[in-house]
């Protein structure tokens, strides 16, 4: 979640600081406007989830488009950084502009993986800790008849058996 949140915001507050405008400073801080307000979505939806997973789920949602304010923002931020810019380096920013959100949607589908591959990893160091081997099916057996749901979902969420659920 912190990379793509990084990079998103990274690449948004670089359109602050570009030194392709010579506007006036109510320009300047128009444009300084509208980036604080696409930032502000970002942070806005990671700090009223609950977890890290919701978290990333809404992030992800304002990075595909889901988010009318950030839409809104961001096409501000766009047409006051374009307004000035002369036509020949139009081309080229639009065109590092869309690099960027293809990195920023690339990043948005590995993130899953990984967060799955974390959630593994603490699912089996946890197991372990208990005195629990993450591959062992007798242990889950027992877990299972004593009904410690704890040790069952770590061994759901370490992956080292096939998911079960309780009988």
């Amino acid at each position: 979640m912190r990379r793509t949140l990084f990079c998103t915001l990274a690449a948004v507050v670089s359109l602050c600081v570009l030194p392709v405008r010579a506007a006036d400073e109510a320009g300047d801080w128009r444009l300084f406007g509208n980036v604080l307000a696409l930032v502000q979505q970002f942070v806005r939806v990671a700090a009223a989830a609950p977890d890290a997973e919701s978290a990333q789920k809404g992030v992800d949602s304002v990075q595909a488009g889901k988010n009318p304010e950030a839409n809104r923002a961001a096409g501000e931020v766009l047409s006051e950084v374009l307004r000035e810019m002369p036509a020949e380096q139009r081309g080229a920013f639009t065109s590092i502009a869309r690099d960027v959100l293809t990195i920023a949607r690339r990043e948005q589908l590995r993130a899953p993986t990984e967060r799955d591959k974390d959630e593994a990893l603490r699912a089996r160091k946890e197991l372990h800790s208990m005195g629990l081997r993450y591959w062992d099916e007798q242990q889950y057996e027992e877990a299972v008849k004593r009904g410690d749901r704890i040790a069952m979902d770590l061994y759901v969420a370490g992956k080292g058996l096939p998911a079960r659920t309780p009988r």
